[in-house]
């Protein structure tokens, strides 16, 4: 074991986070951390780590291990270094023994006869050798690669970044020290896909244990082994990922439910007999022994659902045209950095679109362009009967402070009743009087409920939603993508949820090369296209290498009829003659059919990156079809080829 608790309970002021709970961190263990919001998942991770102590029971850690815990705490450090520096004070040993040796060095070339200093200086760099300490920069650089920043951003200063991104510098060098067990709250929240999915191949051979507490519901099906839920302040284990998880969840469930049941009617049976004989002298005693079983049992609690259920309904009034929006050469451009460029998309009735790729791509500049929330060049047009409504992050920070959640609510000009609005709060958490609570004192995730009702009450045919899964936990993300798949109406988001993306859409959009590329169809499918064009572009490669070099040929030549002569007046065999003949025919012809299937294959692969067929579902599935049987094709023809050309050399030295 590296890090357990031990029969812990710990309080926060009045309330009980874990009481007597047990649970022990292996190595090799990659665990996902979940619970409801405010169960009190990061208050464990503090108890595991010392900053906060148990009331009872006992954080077990063994002398040797090392910790590494990731929290939103951590963002009050700060410091004019680049970020590569910051990262690289994860080899603290290295960076002194890099120091050491320079001084050592210095000495030895004053005194170059000294044995201690050879001695030190030779152990140094023993031991530089064994830490692989002349990598550390390549190991940095690749980390803060993988983790989205450019070569242009390493040697820039910390305190330059944002909130997010400084974040991933501390992961980095977090990865970088490579602790025996690594604690990470909330990763995900400050990357993008790209990010998320180098972080996944990277954590999934990471040599320590992970511990991570995430929403992300796709992360940690690819990412952990194990499942910990902090639920009615216990820790309930489940060997698997989150999709077993909920699997054994339900069973558990059912078994309990099952279990209390059956017990309660053992109960009510015990109970009438006690009733039925307690007074009869004959029977007193069996009814005495049988109330002390009764309470001695082990009794099963009944099961009792805790879960916060947001009660979502999106609703329109009334229903758009065919096109809601269209953009036309749209140029969008921060100083010298070309975000869009010339670039043409129109949005749908029904469309329920994506919008994913790599931070600074301009995903959420492309979204307020939509929203008439951002200045650009070219034109935007509505369609017929639009009412809009936009969801972003910012419009947290727009909320009024000084209003009350219902006062907020009241000044949306929805007309609602008072009533009704109470109603619709009621649905976001926020029942009887937490309705007039001040905007100014709620958390994050209270307001990011109140953005959400916003929209809700607004009754458009076309929602702009901007990260709305941000502060919200697993179950409310799964209400919410089910609310947005009965919504009629047309919706574009901006999410690094894929769980969420996969639940909600059926177009994907993604700039590149400053345009907007399209494809038709969910994102397991567009994941899979990904897949399918990266396969198809590496053996398009490894068919280029071999032809880096090749050997040189001679002009190819229509097979020419050999008519056999008489040698020292032996007979010419006519049947020779005509084989030759009819198989040079052959040759020729197939010939032709290769030169005709090499045009084939080459109009089929530029087929393959037209725009209009990669996305559209259908037009590519066909088109990949048609390659790979024109490649097929392709390599029988030449396997024909080679082998008639020998037959046919066979016959013509025959002939001779």
């Amino acid at each position: 074991m590296l890090l357990g608790l031990q029969n812990v309970t710990f309080e926060f002021g009045a309330r009980v986070i874990v009481s007597e709970a047990t649970w022990h961190i292996q190595p090799g263990d990659r665990i996902g951390l979940i619970g409801y919001n405010g169960t009190g998942k990061s208050t464990l991770l503090k108890v595991l780590v010392g900053e906060y102590s148990p009331s009872a029971g006992t954080v077990e850690k063994s002398r040797e291990t090392t910790i590494g815990y990731l929290h939103q705490d951590l963002l009050s450090f700060d410091t004019n270094d680049s970020i590569t520096g910051v990262a690289l004070g994860a080899f603290e040993r290295v960076q002194k023994l890099e120091r050491d040796i320079e001084i050592l060095g210095k000495q030895l070339e004053a005194d170059h006869e000294n044995e201690a200093l050879l001695i030190k200086y030779t152990d140094a760099l023993h031991e530089m050798d064994v830490l692989d300490g002349y990598s550390i920069h390549y190991k940095a650089e690749e980390v803060l690669h993988g983790l989205g920043f450019t070569n242009e951003d390493l040697t820039k200063p910390y305190k330059q970044f944002s909130g997010g991104w400084r974040m991933r510098v501390l992961l980095a060098k977090m990865i970088l020290q490579a602790p025996d067990v690594l604690l990470l709250d909330e990763p995900t929240n400050h990357l993008d896909l790209p990010s998320i999915e180098w972080l996944e191949k990277y954590l999934l051979n990471y040599k320590g244990s992970v511990v991570i507490v995430s929403h992300d519901k796709f992360f940690l099906n690819r990412m952990v082994n194990k499942i910990v839920e902090l639920y009615q302040k216990q820790l309930h284990i489940y060997t698997g990922n989150y999709d077993y998880y909920e699997r054994e969840k339900d069973i558990r469930i059912d078994m309990q439910q099952r279990a209390f049941e059956n017990q309660q009617d053992y109960i009510r049976q015990q109970e009438r007999f006690i009733e039925r004989f307690k007074a009869k002298a004959s029977k007193a005693a069996q009814a005495q022994s049988v109330q002390k079983r009764l309470d001695k049992l082990d009794v099963v609690e009944d099961v009792q659902l805790e879960r916060p259920d947001i009660r979502i309904n999106f609703q329109m009034d009334k229903t758009p045209g065919r096109v809601l929006v269209s953009l036309k050469n749209i140029t969008k451009k921060f100083g010298t950095n070309v975000i869009l460029e010339n670039a043409s998309a129109e949005i749908d009735r029904g469309d329920k679109i994506a919008l994913i790729g790599a931070n600074g791509k301009g995903k959420s500049t492309l979204l307020r362009i939509v929203a008439e929330d951002e200045p650009f060049e070219g034109e935007r047009v509505w369609g017929h009967n639009v009412d809009e409504s936009f969801y972003a992050q910012h419009q947290l920070e727009a909320l009024n402070i000084n209003n009350t959640i219902l006062d907020e609510m009241k000044e949306c000009g929805s007309q609602k009743t008072e009533m009704e609005l109470r109603s619709l709060l009621g649905g976001f958490l926020f029942g009887g009087d937490d309705v007039e609570k001040k905007i100014r004192v709620l958390s994050g995730g209270e307001k990011a409920r109140v953005a959400l009702a916003k929209t809700i009450v607004s009754k458009a045919n076309f929602l702009m939603l901007d990260e709305p899964t941000n502060h919200l936990d697993m179950h409310s993300v799964e209400l919410l993508a089910d609310a947005l798949n009965k919504y009629p109406g047309s919706i574009i988001l901006v999410s690094h949820d894929r769980f969420f993306i996969s639940k909600t859409a059926n177009k994907i959009w993604e700039i590149v090369d400053h345009q907007i590329k399209e494809f038709k169809g969910s994102y397991q499918e567009w994941v899979e296209w990904n897949e399918r064009m990266a396969k198809i572009e590496s053996e398009k490669k490894a068919e280029e290498k071999q032809k880096v070099q090749p050997v040189k040929k001679e002009e190819v030549k229509p097979a020419q009829v050999i008519h056999p002569k008489p040698v020292n007046n032996t007979p010419v065999n006519r049947d020779l003659q005509r084989e030759l003949q009819k198989q040079q025919r052959r040759l020729s012809n197939l010939e032709l059919d290769i030169s005709k299937a090499t045009a084939e294959k080459a109009r089929l692969e530029q087929a393959l990156s037209i725009r209009e067929n990669y996305s559209d579902k259908k037009k590519f599935a066909q088109v990949e079809s048609d390659y790979k049987k024109a490649k097929e094709n392709l390599v029988a023809l030449n396997k024909e080829y080679e082998s008639l050309f020998e037959k046919v050399m066979e016959l013509e030295l025959t002939a001779k």
